[in-house]
């Protein structure tokens, strides 16, 4: 599987990679499809934040390979909230010393391993800009660690992982946190997800799928 995560179907030339996700033929404990992979072209080519390209486009009869210099394991929920830099703020929350709950230990947690797997409705960094002008403060250390914790908790599901595919509307999940997310679809079909408090987030990307979870942003 581990050597399955390094092969994508069609011809890939680097010309044609950007900033984004594709999917690679290793298979999911969590889900049983394919896993997906993290391009980042800003600087040189890396995938998943742990392999970057040393030689680009070397063209065979069936393909084309791109030397990497280093294993592209199979990912968690963790490895692309460090990977991605629209996770970057959220990662500055996982990750403040003072929270009570291990929350990158929790979402490390392999597939097949209780409580995984992990369904995760990750804010991009607007999502926390937008956050802490709610809360009328500057920074993530302006947010008290119960009030940080509950914020995070309430981004995670425990033990599904649930593909866009079986989404519907009127779904509701139940959080770490203890709230609720009620989920259903916009005029446009996209998603939008209802707090308790009838704040409601639209889901701007789908199936970000690691070996142990699921991330939707």
């Amino acid at each position: 599987n581990v050597l399955l995560n390094h092969v994508i179907l069609g011809e890939v030339e680097s010309s044609s990679l950007t900033n984004g996700y594709a999917n690679t033929q290793a298979i999911s404990g969590a889900s049983g499809t394919n896993m997906s992979l993290y391009i980042n072209t800003d600087n040189g080519v890396s995938f998943n934040g742990v392999s970057n390209v040393l030689t680009a486009d070397v063209s065979a009869s069936n393909g084309v390979v791109h030397v990497v210099d280093g294993v592209i394991g199979l990912p968690s929920i963790v490895t692309f909230a460090l990977a991605d830099p629209n996770f970057e703020i959220l990662v500055q929350a996982l990750t403040r010393e003072d929270l009570t709950q291990d929350f990158v230990g929790l979402l490390s947690i392999p597939a097949g391993s209780a409580p995984s797997p992990f369904t995760v409705f990750a804010p991009v960094n607007s999502g926390f800009v937008n956050l802490l002008g709610e809360l009328g403060v500057d920074s993530l250390n302006d947010i008290d660690e119960p009030t940080l914790s509950a914020v995070l908790s309430y981004h995670v599901v425990v033990g599904a992982n649930q593909l866009s595919v079986n989404l519907s509307g009127g779904m509701e999940f139940t959080t770490a946190q203890g709230g609720n997310l009620l989920f259903n679809f916009d005029d446009l079909g996209g998603g939008i997800l209802t707090d308790n408090n009838d704040r409601t987030s639209n889901i701007i990307a789908l199936d970000v799928q690691a070996d142990n979870g699921i991330i939707h942003a």
